[in-house]
């Protein structure tokens, strides 16, 4: 059985960090690309940032709302995939899910994802 499960989420202040990091098990996600959603109140799912499934690209893809305060990585196992969230914001507030898409590079289409896990919730206070 396949599952993704997200860890990390919680409360901080405007300016502070979170570490989001998700776990994929069930099979073997060496060959698949990890990517990061959120989705706010009444918005619609939106692209976060993704990484490809190859070990020699390990740059990340951003949304540009997020470039250059968020960063993707993966662990060295494959299984796991990390979200470093620094400089948030209100506008940062929803629930991320994580996302494996197997063979991608980490695109910003939902549906070029086949597993999602149930999130994990994140609130930036002002």
């Amino acid at each position: 059985q396949v599952q993704l499960v997200e860890s990390g989420g919680g409360l901080v202040q405007a300016g502070g960090s979170l570490r989001l990091s998700c776990a994929a098990s069930g099979r073997d996600f060496s060959s698949y690309a990890m990517g990061w959603f959120r989705q706010a109140p009444g918005k619609e799912r939106e692209f976060v940032a993704g990484i490809s499934w190859r070990v020699s690209d390990r740059r990340g893809y951003y949304a540009d709302s997020v470039k250059g305060r968020f960063i993707i990585s993966r662990g060295n196992a494959m299984n796991s995939v990390y979200l470093q969230m620094n400089s948030l914001k209100p506008e940062d507030t929803a629930v991320y899910y994580c996302a494996a898409d197997q063979w991608g590079f980490g695109a910003a289409g939902a549906d070029k994802y086949e597993y999602w896990g149930q999130g994990t919730q994140v609130t930036v206070s002002s």
